[in-house]
């Protein structure tokens, strides 16, 4: 196999790698409560099997319905564009996982999506009677890649991981 086809293909395993652990933590999650039972685990964790037809926090998730096939045309947008910008920055390390771990998330919220029509969440952080929204495996891939990205992008460049010149070898 060609070097760069390695490079390439290892940040496409940790995309299928969150995929996998998404799916399975959601079919765990299923086998094991009922929607909307809840399990508490700590004070101020519980876990609960929850449905969200929307996008993050809810966003649209009493819209009708149309938002389905919203969501699933923009989060394969989404993912192309991933696909097509981690192919051309497969060899920056930090870039590249932060963008596997967005296209992992987006991939295993997009399955939900497609197959069952909507999301299932089930992690529920809550403290003095607030809670944070459920959320998934995917969910935090993604938060994890877009903060990694944002880090990446405001640390001081010369901390940064290197930028290829177009001189090294594919």
């Amino acid at each position: 196999m060609p070097e760069g086809s390695r490079h390439w293909s290892r940040w496409l395993l940790a995309s299928l790698a969150v995929v996998a652990a998404d799916r399975a933590t959601k079919a765990w999650i299923g086998a094991v409560l009922l929607p909307g039972e809840s399990h508490t685990v700590t004070p101020f964790f519980k876990l609960v099997l929850t449905f969200n037809t929307g996008a993050a926090f809810s966003f649209l998730a009493d819209a009708g319905g149309w938002q389905r096939w919203f969501f699933t045309v923009l989060a394969v947008a989404i993912s192309a564009a991933i696909v097509w910008t981690l192919r051309r920055h497969h060899r920056e390390p930090v870039t590249a996982l932060a963008l596997a771990l967005v296209l992992g998330g987006a991939l295993g919220n997009l399955y939900d999506r497609v197959s069952l029509g909507h999301v299932v969440d089930f992690l529920l952080f809550h403290a003095g009677g607030h809670g944070f929204p459920a959320f998934n495996v995917a969910d935090s891939a993604i938060t994890v890649g877009v903060a990694i990205l944002i880090w990446d992008g405001v640390r001081p460049a010369g901390s940064r991981s290197p930028r290829p010149t177009g001189q090294e070898k594919p």
